[in-house]
């Protein structure tokens, strides 16, 4: 197959999709892991916020290769999506999902409104756009106060509620998302399909569990900023 041939196929298109869904994976599992650095106080989320800025060009080098994922990861679901249906032109009288269960069958609205939240979040956190009140505070150190921004954050129950329900759906996409770019990949066979998809849901449990755990010990109290005598 032609390589222009390839990339307008359905399994260029798929490949495409499955490669940009793993490198976005990637960068949702690094960002928890910066996240938790929460549970060690601010000095430690603090200072990771500053070593970050501190790449320079690299990081907008990062964010330049996520932003590019996020397009075609985007687009493509939506060609394929549209080729589906091109597909089958007679809608079905009685839909009867067989097979498929509810993370697969709702993976074009769970996109969309991870895409939404993507947004919401980038201009609460990054762009500090959404609540300027709470994100422009800097700690004794002076560096941009990102525990404190947090912490306030979440002690707010509109801002708790709509990030844990964007977790969710990320998560939700993602239980799917990870056995199905398995197989666009070829990675799995007939037979690992199930453990493929059994793979998909554990990390995306595993990633929900880990996201959510930081507003709740906001709410909880377990998280909070430190008085100052």
């Amino acid at each position: 197959m032609p390589k222009s041939d390839w990339y307008t196929s359905s399994i260029g298109k798929k490949a495409l999709m499955a490669l940009s869904g793993l490198i976005l994976l990637g960068f949702v599992i690094m960002h928890l892991l910066g996240n938790l650095l929460i549970f060690l106080g601010p000095n430690a989320l603090n200072a990771y916020a500053v070593k970050l800025r501190h790449f320079g060009p690299w990081l907008w080098v990062a964010r330049s290769l996520l932003l590019a994922a996020v397009v075609i990861h985007s687009i493509t679901s939506i060609q394929l999506a549209r080729e589906n249906r091109a597909a089958r032109p007679v809608r079905y009288r009685v839909y009867r999902p067989a097979v498929s269960g509810y993370a697969a069958r709702t993976m074009m609205l769970s996109g969309v409104l991870v895409l939404a939240y993507i947004i919401y979040h980038l201009l609460h956190f990054t762009f500090r756009v959404t609540n300027p009140e709470i994100s422009h505070g800097v700690d004794a150190l002076g560096r941009r106060d990102v525990y404190s921004m947090v912490v306030l954050s979440f002690q707010q129950p509109l801002i708790f509620a709509i990030y844990v329900l964007g977790v969710g759906l990320l998560c939700l996409h993602l239980s799917h998302g990870i056995g199905s770019t398995c197989q666009s990949l070829g990675i799995n066979r007939e037979r690992t399909i199930a453990r493929a998809n059994q793979l998909g849901q554990a990390i995306a449990l595993l990633l929900f569990l880990g996201y959510v755990s930081i507003p709740l010990a906001v709410l909880m109290g377990r998280v909070t900023i430190p008085r100052v005598f």
